[in-house]
């Protein structure tokens, strides 16, 4: 479930969720989208995949790979006075907001959750450059929620990145090329396949 950090490269079966089925060579069912965002209020296309917490489909799922987050605070508010928009996804303690709802709702069904965080830029013009505080914090929210539940593992890949390396990224310098698709899913499997 989540973006397009998960959604991107998966016409060539080189997505994150398509890495983790070959690494794992477990079955791993796709519902992430892109462009969606954790808090979108209209009704149809919120159904159809664009609001997170509709792609969940009932099913007796060990774990559950999340992440979003990311389109609400660039559409959302621009990258520019996020508290608020911020507060609404997770407080700063991680104790409440949206995220913690999806996520605590996600860990009643029995299954674990791994909440994927973002690739940074590689600092050679990425249009989210500026929004790297507004990440950073995000991702401290949503760590602070992970301590609170055995079953909720936050996994950072703010350090995936190398400083001037734009190999992590597609041409529009946002989104995961494929190599940092199949890097992301080594980390998910690794996190997944040590629990």
């Amino acid at each position: 479930m989540g973006d397009s950090l998960l959604s991107t490269n998966s016409l060539g079966r080189q997505s994150v969720p398509d890495n983790v089925d070959r690494i794992l060579r477990k079955p791993v069912i796709d519902r992430s989208v892109p462009g969606v965002r954790i808090s979108y209020i209209l009704p149809i296309t919120g159904s159809m995949g664009l609001n997170i917490g509709k792609q969940y489909a009932a099913g007796n799922w060990e774990w559950i790979i999340l992440n979003g987050g990311g389109n609400d605070l660039v559409f959302g508010c621009g990258c520019n006075n996020c508290d608020r928009k911020m507060n609404q996804l997770i407080t700063e303690d991680g104790s409440s907001g949206k995220i913690t709802t999806l996520v605590r709702k996600l860990r009643a069904t029995g299954a674990q959750v791994v909440y994927v965080g973002y690739l940074r830029s590689p600092g050679l013009g990425s249009p989210i450059e500026r929004c790297k505080n507004e990440g950073d914090e995000l991702e401290r929210r949503i760590a602070l929620l992970s301590e609170t539940d055995d079953g909720i593992h936050f996994l950072s890949i703010a350090d995936m990145v190398p400083y001037g390396d734009r190999s992590y990224h597609g041409l529009d310098m946002v989104h995961p090329s494929a190599k940092a698709s199949k890097a992301i899913a080594h980390r998910i499997a690794t996190l997944i396949s040590n629990q």
